[in-house]
Parts: C-alpha cells; structure tokens; sequence
C-alpha cells in the first residue's frame, strides 16, 4: 500500500498505516498489522481484564506501537498463537503517551479479529464482537504475511544475553521452550535452554541448617517425570520460569515445546543457588522466527560445543580441561582419567538404573557436616554429599570403602573435616572456620555409581555414591 489512508469505494471505512498514527490523535481508526511482542492478561483497577501487544508493519517496524486491550474477562482478549500473526482492529482510539503514540481497544465499540502470520486463508482463529473482512483488508494481510517472510526484527546481541552471561535483575533472553508443566494446581513454569551454562551461585545457608533445610535439588516441589526428562538437554543449563501473575491454560499456547522465542524484560532470580526466571505484568514475548540470528548463533555455539571433547564440563567456570589443571588446582583425584565426563543430566537420564559415571561437580552441601558424626559408631564412613553442575542437583552418598578412598583412609576428625571444606568452599582464616560467608565451592572431578534400595522399584529407589574419588593434600 503506497497511501497512508485507503478508502473503501462503498463507504468511508479508512485503514491506517502505523506510521501515520500521530496524525489522528484522538481520532477512531481501522489498522491490520504484526503481532511483534504481546503480554499476557492482568486484571485492572476495575473490573476489566487487560492486556497489551505492540505491533509493526512495514512502514514502523523499528519500535512498533503498543495497543491496550480492556475487555470484561481474560477469555476475550487476544491470546496470540504466535508472536507474528496478524490482528485485525476496528474501531480503536489512538492516544498520545509521550513520545509515543498509541491504541486503546475499548469493548464496547472496538473489535478485533486474529490471523496466522504463515497462512493463506483469511478465517481468524479468534475474534470478539463482529469483525467484516473488506477486500482490501484481504490484501492487506496477504501483503504483510510477505512481508514478514523475509523480515528480521533488528537486534543487537548484547540485549540478549546468553545465559551464561546472566545476573539477577530485567534481563531480555532468547531461548528455546522445552516442556512446560503444573507441578501444583495453578502454577505453571516454563523451562527455558538456549545451550549454554547458568553462572555458579555462591551458597549462602549454614552448613548446619542442611540436616533440617536441606538445598533443594530443584525449584519445584516434586521433580519432574522421568518420561518427561529424558527428553530435555543433557548439555546446556535450564531455566525454569514461573509467572508472576496467574495464567489462564489456553494462553500457555504460544510456549509451544521446541520453538525458540525471546522475552521481553524478564525478572532473573536466584533462590538457594539456583537460578530462575519471573515472567512478570511487564514481560512480554518477541516474535522469533528459526532464522533470526540470535537463533542460530545460539545453535551454531551449541553445535560447536558438543563435538569436542570436553563440550560437557561447564563452559565458562573451569579455565580448561580439568585433565590440564595444573597440580596445585588439582582437588580430587579419580581412578578413570580417560573416561569422558557427563553431566549430571546424563547421570539423571542415562537408560539404565545401575551405571558409572565421572562428572565435574561442586559439592554445594554435606549431611551431617560435624566431624565426629563422619562416622557411624561402628567406624564405617558415611555421610550424604549434594553435588550440582549447571544442568542438575543430585544426592550422593560417601560410604564405607568409598569414604576410605576420598579421606585416604581415617586420618583424624581435624584432617577429614578440613578435606570437606575445601570441597563445600569453606572459608578458613588461619584454621579457624568463617561461617558467616558465603561458600563459592570449587569444581571437583568425582566418579558416581548410581545403584537401587529395592528391587521391585528399581527406578523410583534409584540413589548415588562417590566412588574411586580421592581428595588429595592441599598444597602447602
């Protein structure tokens, strides 16, 4: 369309182009174009529901207009298929919010009508109030589904960082949904990967604490399904996102599984370690189509990543091969130095319930953490160690033999406890303990042997232990 306005030659209906919305402030105005991002439903200080999309065509594509939606109930508004479908409005009120202007969609005299970005037909999967499709409007849609083809939105890499490159705070990411799931009625979260590793977090809470509030091993309240976690990464850390507000199920559409998407000022959070996401009132979602650039960037480094040798080891929190650490940054020692490190997603997902594996860890917690309770009375080491690298937290337990390799032996109370802090990151000042720090544990190499309590539940009484693990001296 070259004009700004088009006319109808059977009636006065007028359809606006983006980029001559600051000439009808105040005016009603008829407008097809792009969903870019969309928020999703909150209720007002009223007694409406609300929400907002920004949309672009070819003639605004650089920021968009926003469009603020108020209608009676969540189930009426706009609940977008996907970021790049195309809106039909009728009748909505163009308003000035410096310096932008914008559109408010008021339900008793607008209407909306929604369409797929990559279809041909002209029948719109969700609409309210009557919406009348004028030829011109047909070929308006068909001129931006061509248009949005070859469109990429601009975007700078450095406004989307990794999630290796995260801290807590409003952050943009790109990534790729994975499943999405109600571990409690109500409460949804969404997992999130884009190929790399989160940042290790210090651990703030009290060794002492860990026997009755032990560190979760995941930020739900019950793990995720087996069947269900075989299918995700074993390489690449991921991140949950929750809600901040409560999300109807049919607006949960557009996190479909696989496809990548980028979110618009999302909160970043860290809670006993471990990071997540907030999708809050003023989060929204992006259009992504799989050739945007922050795509395949994304799927380039992870591509790259998993063909060396060493693509499994967290990126970013070791400075090389653990297998080229100089001596004196050497912690533990193993008995396999040729076998391939997994992650703890490999250990979590490996097919069978009795396996080897070897693993670089931190040990972020140990049950019971006094020395004198290392052993039972009977003089037999055994004690639980939690262990976490950027894909997974797990349990494992140092028993008998095993507690006899990683202590070297029974060397005393004093040694074997000073061998435990430098795993779990404790701070010593002149031998003495400081407990009022934060603990930044080191990254260890151990082994893990995962093994089962009972044999007709195999699966669900499946545990882990260090084996052939030894904490060597400390460099003096």
């Amino acid at each position: 369309m070259s004009g700004r306005l088009r006319n109808s030659n059977m009636n006065d209906y007028k359809l606006l182009q983006l980029q001559d919305a600051h000439s009808c402030i105040n005016q009603r105005a008829n407008i097809i174009a792009v969903v870019l991002e969309f928020g999703l439903p909150k209720t007002t200080k009223g007694t409406d529901c609300c929400c907002t999309l920004r949309l672009i065509d070819e003639t605004h594509h650089q920021t968009g207009m926003s469009v603020n939606f108020f209608i009676e109930n969540a189930e009426s508004l706009p609940y977008v298929a996907a970021a790049g479908d195309i809106i039909q409005l009728s009748n909505v009120t163009l308003r000035t919010h410096i310096p932008e202007v914008n559109a408010v969609f008021y339900k008793n005299t607008s209407s909306f009508a929604l369409y797929r970005g990559n279809d041909d037909d002209f029948v719109p999967y969700q609409g309210y109030s009557k919406v009348f499709i004028r030829h011109e409007d047909k070929i308006r849609i068909s001129s931006l589904r061509k248009w949005l083809v070859n469109f990429q939105i601009p975007a700078d890499s450095s406004d989307f960082p990794m999630l290796r490159e995260i801290k807590e705070g409003h952050f943009n990411l790109a990534g790729k949904i994975l499943h999405c799931w109600e571990p409690l009625k109500d409460n949804w979260s969404v997992y999130v990967w884009d190929g790399t590793d989160t940042p290790p977090n210090a651990i703030t809470s009290m060794l002492e604490d860990e026997i009755n509030h032990p560190l979760p091993l995941q930020l739900e309240s019950v793990p995720l399904p087996r069947d269900v976690l075989c299918t995700l990464p074993t390489v690449g850390s991921i991140l949950r996102v929750a809600f901040e507000l409560p999300i109807e199920k049919n607006h949960l559409n557009v996190f479909k599984s696989g496809k990548w998407v980028q979110f618009i000022n999302i909160r970043l959070k860290v809670y006993a370690g471990l990071w997540y996401g907030v999708f809050t009132s003023h989060s929204k979602l992006r259009h992504t189509p799989n050739e945007n650039h922050l795509i395949t960037e994304r799927q380039r480094l992870y591509d790259d990543r998993i063909l060396l040798k060493s693509g499994n080891m967290p990126i970013g929190s070791i400075p090389q091969s653990i297998d080229n650490l100089p001596e004196s940054l050497r912690i533990t020692e193993v008995n396999h130095d040729r076998v391939r490190h997994l992650t703890l997603m490999d250990v979590l997902t490996h097919s069978e319930v009795t396996a080897k594996f070897k693993c670089v860890v931190r040990v972020v917690a140990a049950t019971p953490y006094q020395a004198e309770k290392f052993c039972t009375p009977a003089g037999k080491y055994r004690m639980r160690l939690t262990l976490e690298d950027p894909t997974a937290r797990i349990h494992a337990f140092v028993v008998d033999e095993d507690g006899e390799t990683l202590f070297d032996g029974y060397p005393g109370s004093l040694y074997v406890k000073r061998k435990l802090n430098r795993l779990l990151g404790v701070t010593e000042c002149d031998s003495i303990v400081v407990n009022d720090r934060p603990r930044n544990p080191p990254w260890v190499s151990v082994c893990i042997k995962s093994y089962y309590v009972i044999k007709t539940d195999v699966w669900g009484s499946r545990n882990f232990r260090i084996f052939d693990t030894k904490i060597v001296d400390s460099p003096n």
